[in-house]
């Protein structure tokens, strides 16, 4: 067994390897950016060792600053975790040519599986067919056009060296193809360091199922149960389950067969998800990911594996203790992704910002793998996701309504938080009755008047009374408050409640900046970013709702849209250029 494990990760997969690593008593090395500098991974891990810069390029995506880290360290193995160069073979084989092992699968797997064109060709060699789709990376949007024409649209466009969601964009007529690629490349370049993409066929009501695989070196491959991951925004994932609901057991039993067969289809090793899309009562292959899955404690509490540990020990060559039939699964299992994005009007917009309280649920059935505490910042550089919330309890409906009490338990201020939105989708008849799908959320679930609290826990009005909660006591029992009370620290003589008339802090919902007024014409940003590509230029006519410029904040891209009508008057920023939340980007006149 190894001895030191260097982590070239962070946030919550970080800590969660840390823990296992220190149950099976091995020495654990965190690295950092300058911004992570305190983080919760690097406050648990044995050692630390700065990378250096702060995007995830000059750190987390630095080859030769982790090698160093190595070096310095003298680990003797690297664990991955999940996205950054989890699914890089390149980075393996950097690992494996020092003569440290590399946690995760062989590298020449990694090509077949960590590609999804090549890993479509390989599970269709062994009779797992996938979504109808082209199997070459896309050169261009006539291609696009191409295909949508011959399959129908919408389509998808894919990295092919991603995961998760990430740079993937959906194509509804062939006016969207020129933009679609150019927005996924850049997602994929800057999530997972490849541009290239493919397309396929965008399937109407589809499940998101997803088998868990575990191969050691020794001939062994087995399937441990699927999740279900239909709860879905922007194509990642919000809420998994397992088992899956509503789910024949024959489809379950042929779905785990193919996971199997695509698993030894290239020599893997390791653990790792094979990634299906059920419809109308068919399966078609999707993709594997070659690495653990953010939603690997739910596969953890119904089978009582602990897939890090596992992790670990086939790395070292031993085998699995254990076989297909010695496989149990027992209750059941929903796990919440609780990010840094305010959910409001189901825009599920990125929320950086400092966390200045975090309460984490507790009690029977409950836990949580999370990667922040109070006081720690949640970065526009990096993904969002702050925490995991998993409960397990004797059947579906139970652990549904002890996943509603934990969300109601866990408190947290600073950022906006997806919470509302999981609570909603929890409590909708559809998500009860198991009849959602992958486009539900956006395209069924009503969000338009979801309204997330200033994430700050304080809203102020242009009179300066702020919105407070207090507590109190009728007749000896207590109440809990929310009252429009005025701000202790605001005082301007003249004005009802003590404010001057339009001297207040106007706050939007999830605590950023409001724009300068709906129909102002000043276009601002809503969170700090980089701005990636200008639309529109001066002189030019636009519309209320047209898109100004594209803001990449937290790995994702975002619209920033005109609220009023008129003529661009100017341009206050470029391609490549940092802005903060609030900043004017645009004048329309």
């Amino acid at each position: 067994m190894f001895t030191k494990v260097l982590i070239a990760n962070r946030g919550e997969i970080a800590v969660r390897v840390i823990r296992t690593c220190r149950e099976m008593g091995i020495t654990t090395v965190a690295v950092y950016s300058e911004l992570d500098r305190e983080a919760l991974h690097v406050r648990l891990a044995d050692e630390a060792y700065a990378l250096g810069g702060e995007t995830a390029a000059e750190s987390y995506l630095n080859t030769d600053a982790i090698l160093a880290a190595v070096d310095r360290s003298g680990a003797d193995s690297v664990h991955p975790g999940y996205g950054f160069f989890s699914e890089n073979p390149d980075f393996a084989r950097a690992i494996t040519d020092k003569g440290v092992t590399f946690i995760g699968p062989p590298a020449a797997a990694m090509e077949v599986m960590g590609d999804k064109i090549s890993s479509r060709i390989a599970a269709s060699k062994v009779g797992v067919e996938g979504v109808p789709g082209r199997s070459e990376p896309l050169t261009s949007p006539d291609e696009i056009v191409e295909f949508g024409t011959e399959h129908g649209w919408p389509v998808a466009i894919k990295a092919a060296y991603g995961g998760g969601g990430r740079g993937m964009k959906v194509v509804n007529g062939p006016n969207e193809a020129a933009d679609g690629i150019e927005s996924a490349q850049r997602e994929a370049q800057a999530y997972f360091g490849r541009p290239e993409i493919y397309v396929e066929r965008y399937l109407g009501w589809p499940r998101h199922i997803e088998m868990q695989v575990l191969a050691d070196s020794h001939d062994n491959v087995l399937w441990l149960g699927e999740r279900d991951c239909s709860s879905q925004r922007r194509h990642q994932k919000l809420i998994e389950e397992s088992p899956a609901p509503d789910f024949p057991d024959s489809v379950r039993q042929a779905m785990g067969d193919a996971a199997v067969k695509v698993t030894r289809a290239c020599g893997y090793r390791n653990a790792g998800t094979v990634e299906f899309l059920y419809q109308d009562g068919e399966f078609y292959f999707l993709e594997m990911n070659t690495r653990l899955q953010v939603e690997h404690p739910i596969t953890e509490l119904v089978t009582g594996l602990d897939l890090v540990a596992w992790q670990l020990r086939i790395a070292a060559g031993a085998p699995l203790t254990f076989g297909q039939d010695d496989i149990v699964h027992r209750g059941h299992a929903i796990e919440v992704r609780i990010n840094a994005e305010d959910p409001s009007g189901g825009r599920f917009s990125p929320s950086p910002g400092t966390i200045t309280r975090f309460i984490a649920p507790a009690g029977p059935g409950v836990r949580i793998d999370s990667g922040y505490e109070a006081g720690d910042s949640v970065s526009q550089y990096y993904d969002n996701l702050m925490a995991k919330v998993v409960v397990w309890a004797e059947d579906r409906e139970a652990a549904r309504h002890r996943m509603l009490r934990a969300l109601e338990e866990t408190h947290i201020d600073g950022v906006a938080t997806t919470i509302p939105a999981d609570v909603l989708i929890l409590s909708h008849p559809d998500f009860v009755a198991a009849t959602h799908s992958t486009r539900w959320v956006e395209d069924t679930l009503d969000l338009t008047e979801l309204r997330v609290e200033p994430a700050d826990g304080e809203d102020t009005r242009d009179d300066g009374r702020v919105l407070r909660e207090v507590t109190a006591e009728v007749e000896g029992r207590r109440y809990s408050l929310k009252l429009w009370v005025p701000d202790a620290g605001y005082f301007v003589a003249g004005a009802p409640g003590g404010g001057a008339p339009g001297a207040g802090r106007n706050k939007r919902k999830g605590g950023h900046s409001v724009a300068a007024g709906a129909g102002s014409g000043s276009v601002t940003v809503p969170m700090q970013g980089t701005i990636v590509k200008i639309l529109v230029s001066v002189g030019e006519s636009v519309e209320v709702g047209q898109t100004i410029c594209v803001l990449e904040a937290m790995k994702m891209e975002n619209a920033v849209n005109s609220e009023k009508a008129g003529v661009v008057a100017e341009i206050k920023v470029s391609a490549g250029d940092s802005v903060g939340s609030g900043d004017v980007v645009a004048v329309v006149q």
